[in-house]
């Protein structure tokens, strides 16, 4: 509606607009979650949840109002039918800008639960928002090389058991865990740092999922496969909020968890890591794949 005007105008009033509304749901999140702290009873904490998830949600749908009113995109969208709103999903995706972030809330707020992300540790210091991430149980979790386990073999597994806490959690009322496989942003310098054998992917990371299945496997319904492809470029945050995004294509697998792969040790059992990661690499292909597809028909149009 905004796209009239200059676009560093637009970015601006984005950003003033999304600041509004972060200050006001978190500020009714904070009280929310104090209160929580307070009366740590399981009835009334089951109750204090739900009201967080249900400000979580309308936060979600400030950010699409905000969106509608200063964007002009073109959504081409597959997949989302028949999710349930009540249910468990893990849910991958491919990561190429902190834009993924909003366009996976807005696509999935209200249809399937509210998306849990994996975060980096070092995320917890962003003002505002790393106390609210840590008020909606977002699993924080530190991300060590194998140089640093070598010398520091205490801290080896340490990821994995706040993994599993955080999902022993989940288990109590339905969950969407999101996990970006990549473990972060896509860039050229990273894909030919890692010598992926991927087009467009980095190299994915299955430890996170396959703790998550081996805590809730029983619930998932499933795992959705979401690709999001920007046909125009990858844009950058700034990008994004002055509505210089004109085409997202948004595409959703429902994916069949194979049932060896609901309880497995994937610490312990060398023969099942195996096959996880190659499960895990064969869906990554076809991603790869996949978005070299949508990529050749949206510049033939």
């Amino acid at each position: 509606m905004l796209n009239f005007l200059p676009s560093r105008l637009v970015g601006c009033i984005a950003i003033f607009l999304l600041t509004l509304n972060v200050i006001f749901w978190a500020s009714i999140l904070f009280v929310v979650s104090f209160l929580k702290f307070l009366l740590p009873l399981r009835p009334i904490t089951r109750l204090f949840d739900i009201v967080l998830w249900w400000i979580a949600e309308n936060w979600i749908t400030g950010n699409v109002l905000w969106m509608k009113l200063t964007q002009n995109t073109s959504w081409d969208v597959q997949g989302l039918d028949n999710l349930n709103y009540r249910g468990w999903y893990l849910v991958v995706s491919n990561h190429q800008s902190w834009s993924d972030i909003l366009i996976l809330q807005k696509m999935f707020n209200r249809r399937i639960p509210f998306l849990k992300f994996f975060l980096k540790r070092e995320l917890i210091w962003v003002p505002i928002m790393g106390l609210v991430w840590w008020a909606l149980d977002f699993p924080f979790l530190r991300r060590h090389s194998a140089e640093y386990l070598k010398e520091h073999p205490e801290q080896k597994g340490k990821d994995y058991e706040t993994t599993r806490k955080a999902c022993m959690k989940f288990s109590l009322v339905p969950t969407s865990v999101m996990n970006f496989l990549e473990g972060t942003r896509f860039t050229k310098a990273k894909h030919d740092r890692q010598n992926s054998p991927h087009q467009y992917l980095l190299k994915a990371k299955a430890g996170g999922i396959a703790l998550a299945l081996s805590v809730l496997g029983d619930k998932f319904h499933s795992l959705l496969d979401v690709t999001i492809v920007y046909p125009d470029g990858i844009p950058t945050f700034w990008d994004f909020l002055c509505g210089k995004v004109k085409r997202v294509i948004f595409r959703v697998s429902s994916v069949e968890i194979p049932s060896q792969f609901l309880h497995g040790n994937y610490e312990g059992d060398k023969e099942f890591q195996a096959a996880f990661q190659k499960w895990v690499q064969d869906l990554w292909t076809e991603k790869d794949a996949k978005i070299a597809a949508l990529l050749k028909e949206a510049k033939a149009r």
